[in-house]
């Protein structure tokens, strides 16, 4: 008689069995591989021309590194770095070496994933808690996750930060500034303090983010130190146009500072002012009404819209009216400039979809943020972003402005030459 012998493994409560995840794995390795291996083949190609002496081809394939997992999305997945080997080499300054561009020598980590982990800090996750937190998401092999690790990155982020608000600004120039307060969550301080937020546009048409810090948003003296640091870091040419909210103390900062730049308010946030001083019956057709303000093809269309607004409006509603008219002038002013950039330049709205993700990872933290932590954090977040920012339309415009060629309702304006008497 013989006995079954077999043995059933229990699966553990842990434990998670997921074929897709495995096949997703499976798949990403081999890929990689084919991608790794196609570019180091193409850099090769590349310097096929360099020989030795001897009529050799000077750089050669060198074998592969050691394997080492790399943390992604769906777990971790084993890779090989491509190595070459540089055969004639003067020195080893002159030694040319080939560095890939998907699988940086020292990574252990992708993209997505740095910026996932100040978004759990950000959610209140402590550093403790992290490997139980990357572990539901990652699986249970993150070894290069740990909390010790987690705590060097921190320091190498508050390093990040520190290098950031002491970089020299003399080689940089800004077309357009985009200024905001963004209050992130109540129990950050005490006090009523804001992320102050400033983006800017090159002329290269890029945005970058140009000054943060925590102050209050109202308040002119904390937008005046911003300024003024920037300034003093070499930032010597003032931008030409400035968006934001018409409550800022920037405005009053930025006159201090900048002199010369010019005024828009912000669309979004004005149009928010006036319907909060209207009943929610017509606030739908108010809205209308003041998009055809502000979509209108030129600036004597848009001043004719205001009138019939406040026609339309000033007896039952005059708060509403008031809450226009008092910034008429600097809601238009972007029809002094390029046609391409009036949908950049009408809201502050570049900060504010930054801020809408992390202002919805911030609201909901149960433990209160302290200052320093809720600055660096959202610091990493803005500039993870700020890598997929969208370049301004009409790029080919922003030469211009730099130069101060006159636009009138988004056209440039021709000067007529001047006749000479004969």
């Amino acid at each position: 008689m013989t006995s079954d012998t077999r043995v059933v493994a229990l699966r553990q409560p842990d434990e998670v069995d997921d074929p897709l995840t495995a096949v997703l794995r499976n798949g990403a390795r081999r890929l990689l591989a084919q991608a790794v291996e196609a570019e180091a083949e193409a850099f090769l190609a590349e310097m096929r021309g360099l020989r030795l002496p001897d009529g050799r081809e000077r750089l050669v394939r060198h074998g592969y590194g050691p394997e080492r997992l790399v943390q992604t999305g769906i777990g971790p997945v084993p890779v090989q770095r491509v190595k070459l080997r540089d055969r004639g080499a003067p020195s080893e300054a002159e030694r040319i070496r080939f560095t890939s561009a998907l699988l940086p020598r020292w990574a252990r980590r992708t993209r997505s994933l740095d910026a996932l982990l100040p978004i759990l800090y950000l959610r209140g996750v402590s550093m403790g808690d992290f490997q139980e937190a990357l572990t539901a998401l990652l699986g249970p092999e993150a070894p290069n996750l740990s909390p010790s690790v987690i705590g060097r990155l921190r320091d190498e982020w508050q390093a990040d930060y520190t290098r950031w608000q002491h970089r020299d600004l003399s080689a940089r120039h800004y077309v357009y500034f985009w200024a905001d307060g963004v209050y992130l969550q109540a129990r950050m301080e005490p006090q009523a303090e804001c992320m102050l937020v400033l983006i800017g546009a090159t002329p290269e048409g890029k945005k970058e983010l140009v000054g943060f810090q925590v102050g209050m948003r109202e308040s002119a003296q904390s937008w005046h130190e911003l300024l003024v640091d920037l300034k003093a870091r070499g930032l010597a040419v003032a931008p030409r146009l400035a968006t934001g909210d018409g409550s800022l103390g920037f405005w009053k900062a930025l006159g201090e500072v900048f002199p010369t730049t010019r005024h828009q308010r912000c669309w979004v946030h004005k149009t928010a002012n006036i319907l909060d001083k209207l009943p929610k019956s017509v606030q739908p057709a108010v809205k209308h009404d003041l998009r055809e303000i502000w979509q209108a093809p030129d600036r004597a269309t848009a001043e004719d819209a205001v009138d019939t607004f406040a026609e339309k409006y000033a007896a039952k509603y005059a708060k509403a009216v008031a809450c226009l008219l008092k910034d008429r002038d600097a809601l238009l002013t972007f029809y002094d400039f390029p046609a391409e950039h009036w949908d950049h330049l009408r809201t502050s709205n570049p900060i504010e979809s930054v801020f809408a993700t992390v202002r919805l990872r911030t609201v909901r933290t149960k433990g209160a943020l302290s200052q320093d932590t809720a600055r660096l954090m959202v610091f990493k977040l803005v500039m993870m972003a700020a890598k997929t920012w969208r370049r301004l339309k009409g790029e080919n415009q922003l030469p211009k402005v730099v130069r101060g060629v006159r636009f009138r309702n988004g056209l440039e304006v021709i000067e007529a030459p001047v006749q000479t008497a004969a």
